[in-house]
Parts: C-alpha cells; structure tokens; sequence
C-alpha cells in the first residue's frame, strides 16, 4: 500500500524519495506544489519531468480525509465529519470571530481521559490519528473557504486528548509549520491537554502554546470531574505549567468549565485565582454546554457574571469564552461521531 503524503515531514520525504533512487530536493518541489498551490494531480506539476509525473502516483497518495457531513450554526460555526476509514470518523470545527478564523482540529477517535462534563469521553478511545489524519482536516477545510478568506488559528481541541497523541500532533505541527509548505506560525497553534503531565514540556520544546483544561480548584472536585487528576493531581500540574512559562516565556490558558453547583461559586472564583496567580496566565471561562444524560447543568448569566465579576475584582486576566455551535453540537465539550441528537434550540 502506497503511502500518504501528508504523513512526511519535508526530512522524511526527502528519504522516501532517495529511497526509490530519486533526488531528495524533490521534496521540496512537492511540498510547494501540494501544501502551497494545493495541487492534487501529480501530471500537472510542471517543472518536474514527464517521467516522474507519470511514476508518482505508484509512490504517494495524495488523499485526504473524506468530509462526510458539513453542518453550519446560526452563528457561522461550521462543524466537519471526517471518514478516517473502517467506519471511523471524526468531527473539527470552523470558528468564526472578528480578526480570526479557527480551527479546532480532533487528535483521537474518542478519548480515554473520562472526563465526567465531555461528550466525547462517553465515545471511548477508538483509535488515535496519524499526523496525515491531523493535516488531512486542516487540508480539507482550507480547501472548501471562500477566495481570500484563510485558517488564522489551529487550536488541539477537538475529540481525543492531544498529549495521549504527542507523536502525531507535534509531527502534524511541524508538516504544517514547514516554509515550503503551509508555513503556518507555531505561535497561532495552541495544543490543550486535561493534564497529562510528564508531556507538558513537549508543549515547550514544539513552541506552541498551551492550554491546560483545570475545571477544578481542589483535588476533590477535579478528580470527580476529571479523573485524570487522580494520577497527576493539582499541585504536580501548576508545577509543570510554571515551568513551561519560565522555559517558554509564553502564558499558559487554563480553561475552566463552569457547572453549576460544582464549580461556579464565588469561592470557587476565589480559590481559582489564589491557585492561578503565580503562573503567567489568562483563565478562560467557559459556561458548560449542555448534551444527552450528562448529569451536569448550565449556570445562570446572572451566576455567570458574577463569577467573571469576582475574577476581575482580583486581578486575574480573564475572558468568558463565548460560546460557539452550541445548537449545532459544535461547542466545547459537545464533540462526538456518535448519532447526534436533535439541534439544541437557542
């Protein structure tokens, strides 16, 4: 079986093209021709001979991901599910705003990380995907905007958790980042993670940005919410994301579900900001978003803001993240390729 593209990185490529005795600067000629001018037929890539055009196709497979449903929200959000073949499929989303255009991209079939507030950890861990897979999203989408509009962000939020994938996503980070290629900025890339610590400094080492996804200001409350927090509890993770901050010199994003009675009191507002304030860092709050047998439930605007309120009181840098294809199952925590049910009406 021919291998795909969107698997090499331009080093890998290259040997894969000296390894069927052809030139390894090639590579480079490809990746413009794919990555830059999104040509998908190999006998159209002019300043290579006839003779390699006509054996390429018999070298590499220039496929992406199949996009086998496109759903778009009131809002503008558009949500993609991808075939990742033998009945495996995967969702991304399309977030529009003001002075940017987001993609959230998926890592994994499912999830193993079980936390209790996420629709997509009620999937499971079917598979994970292959830095082409990863590409193959970010490819596909580019390919279906309008003449002049282009991805500005690519955030790891989507199905899975991206450091129980690390190889994949940081090698699809890196296809991605390439200058012969998309050449997209690894500062636009942020790669979030429930907390798997030991991985966090890859986060640094790949220069992109980190979001951690904290939910809880004790360890009694997160290991009930997230249960990863149980091996790696609260103390251990803001120990890692200090020390990202000082090896980086970026801030992490902490995310932070707000459910109610569980994690939206003012106390809570309290305790996050006295357990965030000695790590550079901005909070985003997120209102939870409701989905099938979940067992947790939305705040009130009014407990919202007033959450928000107590944050800016103390000092903390924080923003409500707005929210986003929730009628369409889009927003955060909703992602699954199981069968959706009925539109949320708003």
């Amino acid at each position: 079986m021919k291998p795909s593209f969107f698997e090499f990185t331009l080093d890998e490529l290259k040997g894969h093209l000296q390894s069927l005795g052809k030139e390894g600067f090639r590579s480079q000629q490809l990746f413009r021709w794919v990555y830059q001018m999104r040509v998908s037929d190999f006998s159209q890539m002019t300043n290579l001979s006839k003779d390699f055009r006509r054996e390429l196709p018999e070298m590499l497979d220039l496929s992406v991901p199949r996009v086998l449903t496109e759903a778009k929200s009131l809002d503008g959000t558009r949500k993609f599910l991808f075939d990742v073949g033998e009945g495996q499929s995967v969702e991304s989303v399309l977030i529009p705003s003001k002075d940017r255009l987001t993609l959230c991209v998926s890592s994994e079939v499912g999830c193993n990380m079980a936390c209790k507030f996420c629709y997509t950890a009620k999937q499971k861990l079917k598979r994970r995907l292959s830095a082409g897979e990863i590409v193959g999203q970010f490819l596909a989408v580019a390919d279906r905007l309008p003449e002049g509009q282009r991805i500005t962000n690519i955030v790891f939020m989507g199905m899975g958790e991206p450091l129980d994938n690390p190889d994949a996503v940081f090698k699809s980070v890196e296809i991605l980042h390439s200058p012969w290629g998309v050449g997209f900025s690894k500062r636009k890339v942020t790669v979030s993670t429930s907390g798997i610590v030991p991985l966090i400094p890859r986060v640094t080492e790949a220069g992109v940005r980190l979001a951690v996804s904290l939910n809880g200001v004790n360890d009694d409350v997160r290991s009930r919410i997230m249960p990863i927090n149980k091996r790696w509890p609260i103390a251990e993770l803001m120990k890692a994301c200090r020390q990202h901050t000082e090896e980086s010199g970026d801030r992490v994003t902490f995310e932070y579900v707000l459910l109610k009675d569980v994690t939206d009191s003012l106390e809570d507002a309290r305790a996050l900001y006295r357990l965030t304030r000695s790590v550079p860092c901005k909070i985003n709050i997120i209102p939870f978003n409701e989905h099938p047998n979940s067992g947790f439930h939305r705040p009130s605007e009014a407990r919202i803001e007033r959450f928000q309120e107590e944050l800016m009181r103390l000092g903390a840098h924080v923003l409500r993240r707005k929210t986003m294809g929730r009628d369409i199952y889009a927003a955060c925590g909703q992602l699954t390729t199981a069968a959706n049910p009925a539109p949320i009406a708003l």
